[in-house]
């Protein structure tokens, strides 16, 4: 039986063992908080409470400010008699992290994947399929530890992208940090303006929605986030200032020219937008179809329905935005299924093949 160590047994650390575990894992785990860890064993996160010395990967899954002291603790402990073994970690921050730890079986790692559910009590065993998770491999990485991890994490249905740790922090900063700082600053704008306007937050459905959910996830670990790629976070927020007064002066100056072509060039970027990344394993090329639908009862049970009567394997859905879903779909059958679709009265919208 393969092993692993999960330390930290929070959303992702929880994730974790979950999807180690249906792949046949016995997974330990320990966290800071015993609740928290007898919590994740009831749920069946993990087979037993506390340490493996015998694991071949061990996650750790703790705030960024503490994995430099834990990773480094879990490397010390490696079993000796065991070829290959890996220490990684999960945070969304790199560079403070492996700059301080110089050890070849170690390797910095970041799944992109998460949700606005807190702690272990959110933890999802599917949640890594269709994400991409990072590794940041140094020169002194040692080959066969790498290619355990990658190995794994592909195994949970991630594709695995490489980045150095400068790069990861530079990209997260502008996909992930800032988003979440806007959506809180956003969330708390609404607030206050809602003691003013009572029927505020009511009417804040649909895109407020959309663009707000983060701002619901865990606020604990962003202090720390914070703090360790404040540079980045700072850099991006300058661009974002710059953004939004550039707007700002268009739109007080009633300059509709000037808006429009910012409008439609954001416009077409997101709606090109891939909605999942594929694991390499993918056999196929895949089509995304964005269906507007009714809000009406067993819509969705309707376009399912019609996907299975015709042999088509959904490969992801996601509501999109109110009103709107997008259907991953093997591109062998995507004429045939929008050929029916519109027969049933929708106007599906057929994006470029993903691979």
């Amino acid at each position: 039986m393969r092993r692993a160590l999960v330390v930290g047994t929070g959303l992702i650390g929880g994730s974790i063992g979950l999807a180690l575990r249906a792949l046949g894992w016995h997974v330990t785990g320990s966290d800071i908080d015993a609740v928290r860890s007898e919590r994740a064993y009831e749920l069946g996160a993990i087979d037993e409470i506390g340490d493996d010395p015998d694991a071949e990967i061990t996650f750790i899954a703790v705030p960024v400010s503490k994995v430099v002291e834990l990773s480094k603790s879990a490397l010390a402990r490696l079993t000796p008699t065991r070829k290959t073994a890996v220490v990684t970690d999960v945070g969304s921050v790199k560079s403070s992290i492996v700059d301080f730890i110089d050890h070849p079986c170690f390797i910095g790692g970041h799944p992109m994947a998460g949700s606005e559910a807190i702690g272990i009590e959110g933890a999802n065993e599917h949640l890594f399929q269709n994400a991409t998770w990072v590794l940041t491999p140094t020169a002194n990485t040692d080959y066969d530890a790498y290619f355990l991890l990658r190995e794994t994490i592909e195994s949970l249905g991630s594709s695995v992208l490489e980045l150095t740790p400068s790069q990861h922090d530079s990209v997260v900063a502008v996909v992930s940090h800032v988003p979440y700082l806007l959506a809180v600053s956003l969330m708390n704008i609404a607030t206050r303006k809602a003691q003013e306007n009572i029927p505020l937050l009511k009417l804040a459905a649909g895109g407020f929605k959309d663009m707000t959910r983060i701002a619901g996830s865990d606020p604990t670990i962003w202090p720390d986030i914070c703090a360790q790629n404040s540079n980045s976070i700072a850099r991006t927020l300058d661009d974002l200032l710059n953004e939004l007064v550039a707007i700002r002066d268009d739109i007080a100056k009633g300059d509709r020219e000037t808006i429009m072509p910012l409008l439609s060039t954001a416009s077409l970027a997101r709606r090109s937008l891939p909605s999942l990344s594929l694991p390499p394993s993918t056999p196929h090329q895949l089509t995304e179809i964005r269906i507007p639908v009714e809000d009406r009862l067993g819509v969705l049970a309707e376009v399912t329905t019609l996907a299975a009567s015709l042999g088509v394997n959904i490969e992801d859905i996601t509501i999109v935005s109110l009103g709107v879903l997008s259907l991953i779909v093997d591109q062998h059958f995507t004429a045939k299924f929008v050929e029916e679709l519109k027969e049933l009265g929708y106007l599906p919208i057929v994006y470029e093949v993903l691979e």
